[in-house]
């Protein structure tokens, strides 16, 4: 008997040639179940999909080809695994092959089936033959043999955990009590990594066998948060899944969770596809964060996902937040006289974790009026001045300047020559350090020029001001102060460019924990998550531009940045009651008077979000409707309006009476490596006419690539629940 096989494999939603393939097979194979078989001139990884008995045929008659091999070393995958690929690809408009195979590990899919096999017996006699405590992954083979090694949670905790606050023992209790999804609003400082720590403790020690995934937005967090789940559950219990890992190390840690051995996965965004047979927690950390909206290929959110899966698999969620998104708050609304509320469960912690006696405080917040400056001031004399005490007494000060670079411009004073990129519709940023011109969206970089290109005039000078300026500029002011030893200021740049270097971010940490910076000069790579015990003072240098931008979720981007940032000031209650006085967060504004910096002085997010979510309702704004962007990627700009403007002319109208689709626009970057970019707006206050929109319009927008329109185009794609526009 033969069977018809539908398999899912790497196809592109724009390459028209469907979900799934058919394939021919003797024997039936489970849903989930890895396979390899021919497409084209390849041989590619596949997932079974389906199995139905063949009736002799492809309806064109066609015989079907098979299977090539099968890798039936590895149990199949499970059913919600499943689920959640094809809800992921069906809402967001991708192909089931295209998620399906990117939530798969690169190396797993080069591997034979043979290769497979002999990996898989390797690793089970690496765990027959060591400690698990004590295996630890170098080579390739070695790395996956590891992965036997994330095993138990047998060993004992290296510490007692801290007793819970109130307020952590008051959200716990609730979690246990409730189903979810909760939402945590917990003060930065407040504790929320132990309630993390404390939720998965409980979660294993009532089911043995069960899986914790735990999110966190970007890579360079996911170091210290490994390393308390380590200390608190043994080395042997926990795994990490993040792109920065290599592919045999990605391979291991996918491999230990998908038969289980794994009882606690960390990641950023991929892991929310990771295969956790036994699933019943997941945590969110920083849930607020963009870095969870992938950019490329399927455009999937992975806190939306890990919502859904939840609520699929049966485990309770758990999205952390001192900033919460505007629509994760929305939805964890209480319920009023003409309002059911929301669907997620508000939990609070308001307070931060004090230390015996020592009472812990949020830092005082100290607004800047720069138009009572004198003109290119960069740090006020007050600034100045707050920081030489700081430094005097030894401690920490972090500057925030959320742009990177020495000078966003170089430009001539005579001719107006700026250095704009051939490729791009963007500036070349000047970089000092290495005397180079680059362009921050598609690489291309050049050595300074000597002389103007255009003119030949020598005068060619920086505008603005990036984080290599700015450390510069601190030298230069700062040379005679010197520390309480009497040695001289030590300053830290951490940024994009300072820490392209493997291993030198984790040496830039290293060394501001060990009190050996005293100023620090980075982007909003230092304002998320870290524990800087010793800094009590942050300062936000030009923060206006989000006031005033054209995308309408800037502002809340720029409060949760600078609430954030606060929160890194006076974590360490007994550090700031030995030191004396309060932290301080300062910002350099030329708006003090806005809303947005007054609710920031009071430490009050309900505030802020109180009052966007008002501007929003009024506006028919997210979370109050639901938008869509289709983009066209073309040779010129013309051509990719061109492309969008007749989909939205002829696209189905079954569905579409609640939906708006707006003219296409260029982006606010319009061209990157030398191609055009376009877009086009669609907005519903439907979240399932949007969809039935979208999903009708697809097969249209395959058709008119392939038509006279498609000519010129490179790409297409549709983005679901856009976070920039």
């Amino acid at each position: 008997m033969k069977w018809r096989l539908d398999v899912a494999v790497p196809t592109p939603a724009h390459s028209a040639l469907g979900d799934l393939l058919s394939y021919g097979s003797d024997a039936p194979l489970v849903p989930g179940t890895l396979v390899r078989v021919p497409l084209g001139r390849r041989e590619v990884l596949g997932v079974v999909w389906a199995a139905t008995i063949d009736d002799g045929g492809s309806a064109e008659g066609i015989a079907l080809r098979s299977v090539a091999s099968v890798l039936d070393a590895l149990p199949p995958l499970a059913p919600g695994w499943m689920d959640l690929v094809a809800f992921s690809a069906r809402y967001y408009q991708r192909a089931i092959g295209e998620v399906a195979l990117a939530a798969l590990p690169p190396q797993l899919r080069e591997l034979t089936a043979e290769q497979l096999a002999r990996r898989l017996r390797r690793r089970a006699t690496a765990a027959a033959g060591a400690k698990p405590k004590k295996v630890r992954a170098h080579s390739a083979d070695d790395a996956a043999s590891g992965a036997a090694a994330q095993a138990t949670v047998d060993a004992p905790p290296a510490r007692l955990p801290p007793d819970p606050t109130a307020e952590q023992a008051e959200v716990l209790s609730r979690m246990d009590a409730g189903d979810g999804p909760f939402l945590l609003f917990g003060s930065t400082g407040s504790g929320k990594t132990e309630v993390y720590l404390r939720a998965v403790a409980s979660l294993l020690a009532r089911e043995p066998g069960a899986q914790a995934l735990v999110m966190v937005p970007e890579i360079n967090l996911t170091p210290q948060l490994e390393a308390r789940f380590r200390e608190r559950f043994g080395a042997d219990a926990v795994v990490s899944l993040h792109s920065g890992m290599t592919p045999a190390q990605r391979l291991a840690s996918w491999m230990a969770a998908h038969v289980g051995q794994a009882r606690i996965l960390l990641g950023t965004r991929m892991a929310v596809f990771a295969s956790l047979p036994s699933l019943r927690l997941i945590v969110v950390d920083e849930e607020h964060d963009p870095s969870y909206k992938q950019q490329e290929g399927a455009r999937y959110s992975a806190r939306d996902l890990a919502v859904w899966r939840g609520r699929r698999d049966g485990a309770k969620v758990l999205l952390g937040s001192a900033t919460p998104s505007l629509e994760s708050w929305h939805r964890s609304r209480p319920p009023a006289p003409d309002d059911a509320g929301g669907r997620y469960q508000r939990l609070l912690m308001p307070s931060r974790v004090s230390a015996g006696d020592a009472k812990a405080e949020l830092p005082e917040v100290r607004l800047v009026d720069m138009t009572l400056q004198p003109p290119r001031t960069v740090l006020s004399g007050a600034l100045l001045a707050a920081i030489g005490e700081r430094v005097a007494r030894g401690e920490q000060c972090l500057l925030l300047l959320n742009r990177r670079g020495y000078a966003p411009v170089l430009a001539c004073g005579e001719c107006g020559w700026k250095s704009e990129c051939p490729h791009c519709s963007a500036f070349r940023v000047f970089h000092k350090i290495d005397r180079t011109l680059r362009c921050h969206h598609c690489g291309f970089a050049e050595r300074v020029p000597r002389a103007c290109p255009s003119c030949g005039n020598l005068d060619i000078a920086p505008i603005g001001r990036g984080t290599e300026r700015l450390e510069e500029h601190l030298a230069e002011l700062f040379q005679p102060v010197t520390r309480p030893d009497g040695e001289s200021l030590r300053i830290a740049r951490i940024d994009a460019d300072s820490t392209r270097r493997e291993g030198a971010l984790e040496q830039h940490l290293a060394a501001v924990h060990a009190g050996e910076v005293d100023l620090l000069v980075g982007t909003q790579m230092i304002a998320k998550g870290h524990d800087f015990r010793r800094v009590t003072l942050v300062a936000a240098i030009q923060p206006d531009g989000a006031l005033f931008s054209g995308d309408f979720r800037a502002p809340e981007r720029l409060f949760a940045l600078l609430m954030q940032s606060a929160g890194r000031a006076g974590r360490d209650a007994a550090y700031m009651a030995a030191q004396g006085g309060r932290a301080q967060m300062w910002i350099q504004t030329h708006h003090p008077r806005h809303p947005l910096f007054q609710a920031l002085r009071r430490h009050d997010y309900p505030a802020f979000a109180e009052q966007e979510l008002q501007e929003r309702r009024d506006a028919g704004m997210p979370p109050f409707a639901f938008q869509a962007l289709v983009r066209a990627d073309a040779r010129t700009q013309e051509a990719a309006q061109a492309f969008l403007n007749e989909f939205a002319r002829q696209a189905p109208l079954a569905g579409a009476q609640h939906v708006t689709c707006y003219p296409a626009v260029p982006l606010s970057i319009q061209r990157v490596a030398n191609v055009e970019r376009a877009q086009m707006l669609v907005e519903s206050p439907s979240r399932a006419a949007l969809q039935a929109y979208l999903s009708a319009g697809r097969p249209l927008l395959q058709t008119l690539r392939q038509g006279p329109l498609g000519k010129g185009l490179v790409r297409w794609l549709v983005d679901v629940d856009p976070q920039a526009i």
